[in-house]
């Protein structure tokens, strides 16, 4: 019998003053077995990142020829790509292919290696942009995980502050691309 994912809902409260972007999201995020909470998470907030009235989740996991999570237009052209974790050449190229803006978010201990790797192949693409998640934050966020999730979230000068109940945390970046 085959794992089905786990369904968590999470509702946020966007202000991201950087973009004059405000809302409320009502996210329903399904959980793949394989995925780990860290990973979940940064998905989340890759999509507050980038938060707009088309932009989705995609089947990420259990489909390659989807994003993780993707900005598609009227048209049926996909506007932006996102993809989470330490990909090789030949996805994001693929990306890159199909979408007219590609944006990975890495995560993870092993970032610094892969990138040592894989970064002279990766700045040939130009649509590409890539930024880091350090470790603390992707533990911290970690934490913060249940079913059933709240945030208040202020996005400004680059810093997300991402607040639930009585913990705040600030989450940054590091720009790699």
């Amino acid at each position: 019998m085959a794992l089905k994912a786990t369904i968590n809902k999470a509702i946020i409260h966007l202000s991201d003053m950087d973009r004059n972007y405000y809302d409320t999201l009502n996210l329903t995020i399904a959980q793949h077995p394989s995925e780990t909470d860290a990973r979940m998470m940064v998905r989340l907030i890759a999509f507050i990142l980038n938060a707009n009235e088309h932009l989705q989740f995609g089947k990420g996991v259990s489909d390659e020829d989807e994003a993780a999570i993707w900005q598609i237009n009227y048209s049926e052209e996909i506007e932006l790509w996102i993809e989470l974790g330490q990909l090789d050449e030949k996805r994001i190229k693929k990306a890159c292919n199909r979408a007219q803006q590609v944006k990975l978010y890495c995560y993870g201990s092993s970032v610094e290696t892969w990138w040592k790797q894989s970064e002279s192949k990766l700045r040939q693409f130009g649509k590409l942009s890539i930024e880091q998640f350090s470790e603390e934050t992707t533990d911290a966020l970690a934490e913060l995980i249940s079913r059933s999730m709240e945030f208040q979230c202020s996005i400004q000068d680059g810093q997300l502050w991402l607040t639930s109940g009585d913990e705040s945390l600030l989450i940054e970046t590091t720009k790699l691309l």
